[in-house]
């Protein structure tokens, strides 16, 4: 809360006695609108209110979120806000499909399995297909670093962005039975299926390809084919920044 709220805050009060400043991009996050906490029906468009789930976290993207809105209409300052879901780029996403320790993000599958059925999964290499509470797989929002880049630079001197929101993703979610599918097809990976309290959620893009002119280029072929052809250099060992 510190670095997100009370740091945002007075970055936003420097701009505004700031006799040069021109823009402040905000990367949000889809935690604002409550991420895949909560069932949802239609694709989530700009328009949708902020909705944390419980946790700091989520409710600090609202935060950031409101506070620069709010900082464009106090004081008529030239902001945007590019919401963004789990950001990916290099091998992120191959690891965030490990049952082992090495996982990155969440859920940490071995604690929804046990460390026994994990381990076993780690040996032959299975995918968990992350199922709603109905027994769906769940279809989750993610974009590669470069797409985000691309949006970004696509926002800068850009006036069609002032005091705009725009989700910035693929241009669908992951469908976690699509994705299992394409590694058994490609790479011959067994799967197992992984209940959990989760939903799917579709963020809606069409607002950042309209207004800004921006194309994501990745899509699950491509996210899944860079991951796992991703070699680390010796000195880039892969460090776990936040396990879960």
């Amino acid at each position: 809360m510190d670095v997100a709220v009370k740091g945002l805050f007075w970055l936003l009060e420097a701009a505004r006695e700031s006799a040069t400043f021109q823009q402040l991009v905000l990367v949000g996050g889809d935690a604002s609108v409550g991420h895949f906490f909560y069932p949802r029906d239609v694709p989530l468009t700009e328009e949708h209110p902020h909705r944390a789930y419980p946790g700091c976290y989520a409710l600090s993207k609202v935060l950031e979120e409101v506070m620069v809105e709010q900082a464009g209409i106090q004081y008529d300052l030239n902001v945007c806000c590019l919401r963004a879901p789990w950001i990916m780029e290099m091998d992120d996403f191959r690891y965030q499909l490990s049952f082992g320790d090495d996982v990155f993000g969440g859920p940490r599958w071995r604690d929804l399995v046990g460390a026994e059925r994990a381990d076993a999964y780690v040996a032959d290499r299975t995918v968990p297909v992350m199922l709603d509470p109905g027994g769906l797989p769940v279809k989750r929002n993610f974009v590669h670093v470069e797409d985000l880049v691309d949006a970004i630079a696509a926002a800068l001197d850009n006036p069609a962005a002032r005091r705009e929101t725009f989700n910035v993703c693929m241009d669908e979610p992951v469908d976690y039975g699509e994705l299992a599918a394409y590694l058994a097809e490609t790479r011959g990976l067994p799967s197992v299926r992984i209940p959990t309290p989760y939903h799917s959620v579709w963020l809606d893009n069409a607002k950042a390809k309209l207004v800004l002119g921006w194309r994501p280029r990745h899509d699950l072929a491509r996210l899944v084919e860079e991951s796992w052809t991703y070699e680390r250099a010796p000195d880039d060992p892969r460090v776990i920044w936040y396990p879960g």
